[in-house]
């Protein structure tokens, strides 16, 4: 077979499986934005801290306690028996017991999202596991086309090969 058109059919079959990569895109929604000022040595600092709270640092997670600095990338996470506060530009924000907040930098914005407990159990659900959920309300069919194109690029690869018997064939 022609390798052009090997290399065409592979690229076919390529773009079946991983075209549906991008439905699991994270959510960026933020809970609150600000916009960024520049350089400086950091973009806001933890106002309070109190009870089991920890926050991500250079080294790792360390406990966080009131005046810490936080840059892009920062992550404060704070448990059952914990509660915190940030300052990060125009937003000050609460972060309560079982939850986290994450701040990444969207355009020329600083995005503050905080996650909670039912956030977190979202998040985390069968949609990005991968498992299947009970009942049959919420199938998705997106296996049955990825193996469905799979295996007819096979059939066509399969139909197409040429056996090296030379008999009508197209000579050059």
């Amino acid at each position: 077979m022609n390798l052009t058109v090997k290399v065409a059919l592979a690229g076919f079959v390529a773009s079946i499986g991983f075209g549906p990569v991008s439905s699991f895109a994270q959510d960026t929604s933020c809970t609150c934005t600000t916009p960024y000022q520049g350089a400086a040595s950091s973009i806001g600092s933890i106002g309070r801290a109190n009870g089991d709270v920890m926050v991500s640092q250079a080294a790792g997670y360390g406990s966080a306690k009131a005046g810490n600095a936080l840059d892009f990338g920062s992550r404060i996470v704070v448990g059952a028996k914990g509660s915190a506060s940030v300052n990060v530009g125009g937003c000050n924000l609460d972060v309560p017991a079982n939850s986290s907040l994450d701040i990444s930098r969207v355009e020329n914005n600083i995005c503050l999202k905080v996650v909670g407990s039912e956030q977190t159990a979202a998040a985390i659900s069968s949609e990005h596991t991968g498992q299947i959920p009970p009942g049959d309300n919420n199938r998705s069919n997106t296996p049955l086309f990825i193996f469905g194109g799979m295996a007819g690029a096979a059939g066509i690869l399969a139909a197409t090969q040429d056996d090296g018997k030379g008999g009508g064939g197209v000579s050059p």
